[in-house]
């Protein structure tokens, strides 16, 4: 039994593709980190412009829309 587990450690048959299994988890994390980074970036951006358009379109007068309630302009 300790020859076999001796072996086994010392077999390096396949290592290869096991390290380039690592790598590609390691890589896969790392891409769906930055999508769910990027993802969140996007999402705050459309609704900042979500909430200007609004505050343009809701601004005083609506019948003349120059500015937003914020102090913007809404050209």
């Amino acid at each position: 039994m300790i020859n076999f587990v001796k072996n086994f450690v010392a077999d390096e048959a396949g290592a290869s593709a096991a390290e380039y299994a690592l790598i590609i988890a390691v890589v896969g994390v790392g891409i769906g980190a930055a999508a769910l980074v990027l993802g969140a970036n996007v999402k705050q951006a459309i609704d900042g412009a979500s909430d200007d358009i609004y505050n343009c379109v809701s601004a005083a007068d609506p019948g003349a829309v120059t500015g937003a309630s914020d102090g913007t302009e809404c050209d």
